[in-house]
């Protein structure tokens, strides 16, 4: 009978973990931020779009001349901090 030895968590595990904690502030601010200032352009440039999948942002992408200066800046932002 095999016997089953307990993960242990290497250093690349544990440095990878602590980089995603420490960027999930960050991150959902920018998600907040992004929601916030792009509301308007999803609900009047994307309104027959299926939320799921990455299709609102393909639609914003599409559309990226008809956004907003303000959807734009925080897609930008909210790509950034994505990055990081």
């Amino acid at each position: 009978m095999a016997r089953i030895r307990p993960l242990r968590p290497t250093l690349a595990t544990i440095c990878a973990i602590g980089a995603l904690l420490l960027a999930a502030p960050s991150f959902a601010q920018s998600l907040a931020d992004l929601q916030k200032a792009c509301g308007a352009d999803v609900k009047t440039l994307c309104a027959g779009v299926q939320p799921g999948g990455g299709r609102i942002k393909q639609c914003l992408m599409e559309k990226s001349e008809q956004i907003s200066p303000a959807c734009k800046s925080a897609m930008a932002a909210a790509a950034q901090a994505r990055q990081k």
